[in-house]
């Protein structure tokens, strides 16, 4: 089987407008939407077990991804690694996420209020109560959830074991 990798992720990476008459689609075919959001740099078991866990949850998962100058603003000038159209085709290529879309500001609150998924969905390092978007989604009948982390595994973890390997730069 050959796969148009082009096709595939073009089509997975989308923009809010486009995400949004496609999230009140799905829903209209009563599929539920999970939402969740992060910076995703350098993609690790952490990452993959966290959004394949989020997927489980409904049939479709949108990824929320962190612009580069977000990124920079949130973690520092030497962030992110990866900027944000590889972040995003990487995020594309996994089968079980559906849609990825880009956001600019400090937090995803714009995006969660324009699409209003069905389940939103953070790590279990936040409470329900202090999750962006959770007032909107439970407003709107929806859900927010918590999942716990792979312990040990971190972009910044990752960078930072690098940095030591390196000679002169630790």
């Amino acid at each position: 089987m050959r796969i148009d990798l082009e096709k595939t992720l073009v089509g997975k990476i989308t923009n809010i407008s486009l995400l949004k008459t496609q999230v009140q689609s799905w829903q209209r075919l009563g599929q539920k939407v999970v939402f969740t959001n992060g910076v995703f740099d350098l993609l690790h078991i952490g990452h993959i077990t966290y959004l394949a866990k989020a997927a489980e949850l409904g049939e479709k998962l949108i990824i929320g991804l962190n612009a580069d100058s977000s990124v920079r603003r949130l973690k520092g000038e030497n962030r992110p690694v990866n900027d944000q159209n590889n972040r995003a085709a990487i995020l594309a290529a996994l089968f079980f996420v559906d849609a990825v879309v880009l956001f600019d500001e400090d937090t995803p609150l714009n995006l969660i209020s324009t699409l209003l998924p069905d389940i939103l969905v953070k790590g279990a390092d936040y409470s329900v109560e202090n999750i962006v978007g959770s007032k909107e989604v439970l407003a709107n009948g929806g859900e927010v959830k918590t999942i716990d982390f792979v312990k040990g595994y971190s972009s910044t973890a990752i960078i930072e074991k690098i940095r030591q390997q390196i000679p002169g730069k630790a």
